[in-house]
């Protein structure tokens, strides 16, 4: 085959390859919103007008998660090292509530972003971070309820997505995760690959360091009743619900048996179902 035919060739099969190869999602106007929903497909960043989040001064019997991940989350925001972080726990805590709280209480200036990518999605990290790679804000890439069931190979994805990798995450990202698991799989997963692998631990060493790609470890508990009790009186003083502390305790504490826990979100369920018998609307905005 004469030399100019074999160029000829490799063009087409590169202008082909490129054709196969998806595209980099157009940049959006990120200084329209602080916040976005990343849609895999077709890969878009979806900005959200109006974020839905609870004031950070509402959240109740959560102290120290709440210091530590402000604090890490502050200087990621000042440019400054920060770490991935993972909230994992009780469900109802605050997980969720804590991150956009947190990024609410910084976003001020706009310069810090938020950016929601669901769990379906996850396979889709690297292509997310290759589109905020070069831009000029700092973003929070966030992921609510991860977990990882049997069978699924993508937490792999993320594995090298958060660190891995010869470009590694881009210094301008953090990923936020919250999740019911500590180490975001099953534990039948990990043993059940255990009992038929040649190097039981190695399996077990692969599982375990999915979370270890996240720095910031924040555990959420099953709160008290203290907690719980403080969580509603916060709520009831913040939207002017106006019912007498013994009233409101009874009434509250009641609440929270019918529903077997207490939890932040049992505290929010009932103080929506006292707002609306005393006809009181509740202020979206200050959520």
């Amino acid at each position: 085959m004469a030399e100019a035919s074999k160029k000829t060739l490799l063009f087409r099969i590169a202008e082909a390859l490129e054709r196969l190869a998806p595209p980099l999602p157009a940049s959006p106007d990120f200084a329209s919103a602080v916040a976005f929903v990343w849609r895999a497909d077709p890969r878009v960043f979806a900005p959200v007008r109006e974020v839905n989040r609870v004031a950070l001064e509402l959240l109740a019997g959560i102290d120290r998660p709440r210091d530590l991940l402000l604090a890490n989350t502050e200087r990621f925001a000042r440019g400054l090292p920060a770490n991935n972080a993972l909230l994992w726990g009780a469900r109802g805590m605050g997980k969720s509530s804590l991150v956009k709280a947190v990024h609410g209480a910084l976003a001020g200036e706009g310069r810090l972003k938020l950016i929601e990518i669901h769990r379906e999605d996850i396979e889709s990290l690297p292509v997310l971070l290759a589109a905020l790679r070069a831009e000029q804000f700092q973003f929070i890439v966030f992921c609510d309820d991860l977990s990882f069931d049997a069978g699924e190979a993508s937490y792999k994805s993320l594995k090298s997505a958060l660190e891995g990798g010869v470009e590694g995450r881009p210094a301008n990202v953090l990923f936020y995760a919250t999740s019911n698991r500590r180490h975001l799989l099953p534990r039948e997963m990990a043993e059940n690959e255990q009992g038929s692998a040649i190097h039981p631990g190695e399996t077990v060493e692969e599982k375990v360091s999915l979370s270890d790609r996240f720095g910031l470890w924040l555990g959420f508990h099953k709160c008290s009743q203290d907690d719980y009790l403080a969580m509603v009186a916060g709520y009831a003083r913040r939207y002017g619900l106006d019912v007498a502390p013994e009233t409101l305790r009874a009434e509250a504490l009641e609440w929270s048996t019918t529903r077997g826990a207490r939890s932040g979100r049992v505290a929010w369920q009932f103080i929506q179902d006292l707002a609306g018998r005393l006809g009181k609307r509740l202020d979206a905005d200050s959520r």
